[in-house]
């Protein structure tokens, strides 16, 4: 049986297809992301129907299809749709099954999630008000500093002296960076800076309720040097997700799988 689990996310679709079968730990057959678009259903399909292809399957041979991110209610074609927060859970603990505490940065917010003993969501803290701490601010800083998402944590690697970023509103850290290089504040610096006041805004939401294992997770995961600056405001150890964007779409693509085992037992 095929399966499949669709991230609709703010800044990018995420695609992972599973084949189960009763008895057996679901497999991943194909996975993809592409950038979002304005017709989140229609371009969802279109990722998932490439998928399909590349795996030799059509849509017929889907048996279900659980869909998660900021448009899974969109998505008419999806079988159910769940929380992005039960979805990073399930997919965190499919290569991490002892983590107790993740933390998930992704386009348009941000979440801490707190797991019981037994790997179920006991709690979580989330900032969706505000883009400032997410992949969305980022991009924006990247931009101002004439560099692409990617090349930004390089950039950030070389600073000996991180700049102070007093504003965590993407508005005034815009006006605020703006000023930084118009008094000569090298760019290394201030990639630095944003880093740092990321991982400090985090640590605060985090409070003190983190429980070892904590896992990172979500876009922003695969920005180098995050990791590093994170884990020491949170002062803890910090494991990193396999393939951290797809993470959600994996939970969600698991989730498929245990409904479609379940009504076939």
């Amino acid at each position: 049986m095929i399966v499949a689990g669709i991230d609709a996310g703010s800044r990018a679709v995420k695609v992972v297809l599973l084949s189960t079968d009763n008895g057996t730990e679901p497999g991943v057959l194909a996975s993809d992301l592409e950038d979002s678009s304005p017709d989140q259903a229609a371009h969802a399909q279109r990722v998932l129907d490439r998928v399909l292809q590349e795996a030799g399957h059509t849509m017929q041979d889907v048996g279900f299809v659980v869909a998660t991110g900021y448009a899974r209610h969109l998505l008419d074609f999806a079988d159910k749709a769940i929380t992005e927060i039960t979805c990073h859970a399930r997919g965190v603990q499919k290569h991490l099954p002892n983590t107790r505490s993740i933390i998930e940065i992704g386009g348009q917010d941000s979440k801490v999630i707190h797991l019981d003993a037994q790997g179920r969501v006991e709690d979580f803290t989330m900032n969706d008000r505000c883009a400032a701490g997410t992949g969305c601010f980022l991009e924006l800083v990247a931009r101002r500093l004439g560099v692409n998402l990617n090349e930004l944590g390089e950039l950030a690697e070389g600073s000996k002296q991180p700049a102070t970023i007093s504003s965590m509103c993407a508005v005034f850290a815009e006006t605020e960076i703006i000023g930084l290089l118009a008094g000569g504040q090298a760019p290394c610096d201030i990639a630095a800076g944003v880093q740092l006041a990321i991982a400090r805004r985090i640590a605060s939401m985090a409070g003190r309720r983190l429980t070892c294992p904590v896992v990172f997770t979500g876009g922003v995961a695969r920005t180098r040097g995050m990791r590093r600056v994170l884990s020491e405001a949170i002062d803890h150890p910090l494991a990193l997700s396999p393939e951290p964007q797809l993470t959600g779409a994996l939970g969600a693509a698991l989730l498929a799988a245990d409904h479609a085992r379940s009504t076939t037992i």
